[in-house]
């Protein structure tokens, strides 16, 4: 019985290190984007928006994603569950996407015609 208890700690002690380089590797990669900005990301435009800023989107849904499977322990959960939790928060992040681009191309609009200073 206390080998069954030692193999399993050795598992979770596995598991976690692997969600650890996962998670790391996804930040490395983000601040180094951040951190060099290639030219052809920040000149290319998506659905109005620049195509580094979708990549640093997709990579925090990702890792929000990841968190909550590793770490709330979806991973063990029924299916109707796991879909429930994460349909609904990529719903709400795809909305506050669109939300935010919709306004914020607005209002960038507005400032860029002269209806409002641009001082703060």
């Amino acid at each position: 019985m206390a080998h069954d208890t030692t193999q399993h700690h050795g598992s979770a002690t596995k598991r976690i290190w692997i969600v650890f380089a996962i998670l790391s590797v996804v930040t490395i990669v983000e601040v180094i984007l951040g951190i060099i900005k290639p030219e052809f990301l920040t000149d290319t435009y998506f659905l109005g928006m620049r195509l580094l800023n979708w990549i640093f989107i997709i990579l925090t849904i990702y890792k929000a994603y990841y968190i909550a499977w590793a770490f709330m322990h979806l991973e063990h959960e029924t299916k109707g569950l796991r879909r429930a939790i994460v349909w609904t928060g990529l719903f709400l992040v795809a909305y506050l996407i669109f939300i935010l681009l919709t306004e914020g191309g607005y209002i960038y609009d507005v400032y860029k015609s002269g209806h409002v200073a641009w001082d703060f």
